[in-house]
């Protein structure tokens, strides 16, 4: 945080502070851009009248090396102003006076924002059942950590079954499921792509761990 003002310093912090931010503050434009190249801070909360160095210059200097979100803080209200400096790159503007809590909002909401926009990509969703593991994204099948090859029909066959474990499906609900209810073909080709799974992904295909047959009715997959 850079602010020449003592007593604004002094308040900004504690409230920032009080609200579980870790604070450091610079008072003069100079320090505050020396502070902000360590690239250590989630957010600069910026006073655009600084000696040394101005809140605009600060902005400018350190959106070209880094993706910070910066929040300008002034007194004059122009127009003007408000447009130079999100112009800059600035992510929010406040102007004096100003309410504490409107400024511990707004912080918290840029990073926030941040944190959404720049962090790291969710794990990729996955059905996993004692040494079978199905990486549905990437279309990656794992037999006790060794990935196995299955063509794009046996995939989705597995897919289905695992994504609605203990179901009996009957092989005219598959068959209409995974090829389409207007695709040509018989229910035998159920059976041939369920045996090529279990040939996959099962230790003996005689005594299935994973896909049962339910004489009569159809396959299921077991979870438990």
């Amino acid at each position: 945080m850079a602010e020449d003002d003592d007593l604004i310093a002094e308040l900004e912090r504690d409230y920032l502070e009080a609200n579980g931010f870790e604070v450091e503050t610079a008072g003069d434009g100079t320090e505050a851009l020396k502070l902000a190249r360590t690239g250590e801070y989630d957010l600069l909360l910026l006073d655009v009248m600084l000696p040394g160095v101005s809140g605009f210059d600060i902005c400018r200097e350190i959106r070209r090396e880094q993706n910070v979100p910066i929040v300008l803080v002034t007194a004059r209200k122009t127009e003007v102003d408000k447009v130079r400096g999100l112009g800059l790159g600035a992510d929010d503007y406040i102007v004096k006076p100003f309410s504490p809590s409107e400024l511990v909002a707004r912080v918290k909401a840029h990073i926030g924002i941040h944190e959404r926009l720049l962090g790291a990509p969710a794990p990729e969703r996955s059905i996993e059942v004692r040494d079978l593991r199905i990486a549905v994204a990437s279309h990656r099948v794992f037999v006790r950590g060794a990935e196995v090859s299955l063509t794009n029909r046996e995939y989705e066959l597995l897919l289905f079954l695992a994504s609605n474990p203990n179901i009996v499906f009957s092989k005219r609900a598959l068959f209409d499921r995974i090829w389409g209810m207007d695709a040509v073909g018989d229910m035998a080709t159920v059976t041939v792509h369920i045996n090529r799974i279990r040939e996959k992904i099962e230790r003996d295909t005689s005594a299935p761990e994973y896909i049962e047959t339910v004489w009569g009715a159809g396959y299921r997959f077991t979870v438990a």
